[in-house]
Formats: structure tokens, sequence, C-alpha cells
């Protein structure tokens, strides 16, 4: 899966973090619970977190 490296808008690194924050979230966590646990305040980065997707899946579904 091709996750974002940094956020888009303020540069801030998230490669780190998508694992831990996929993972309880799965749990039945919340996501501003996460977010605040994790320390990600801004708004740009919350959207970085929360709008990727694996996109890989789909692709592979076609055949050149």
């Amino acid at each position: 899966m091709m996750r974002p490296m940094r956020c888009f808008s303020c540069g801030k690194p998230l490669a780190d973090k998508y694992d831990e924050f996929e993972k309880r979230v799965e749990e039945g966590e919340e996501p501003e619970e996460i977010f605040e646990d994790m320390e990600i305040e801004r708004y740009c980065c919350r959207r970085m977190i929360l709008t990727s997707i694996d996109a890989t899946e789909e692709m592979m579904k076609y055949e050149r």
C-alpha cells in the first residue's frame, strides 16, 4: 500500500503513524481519540491519514 509519507500541506512526517492509526481503528477506537493520543493536531494531517486509501487493490483487477 502506498501511504502518504508527509502531509501535503504542512510537511509533517506521517508514514510512521499510519500503521498504528489503522490498527487502533480496526480495534474500535474513535479516530478523534487516536489523533489526540498520537498528538496529531493539525486538520491537514488528520485529513491525510483519514482520506488515504489503498488503490492498488482496485488497479490489480485490470490487465494492461
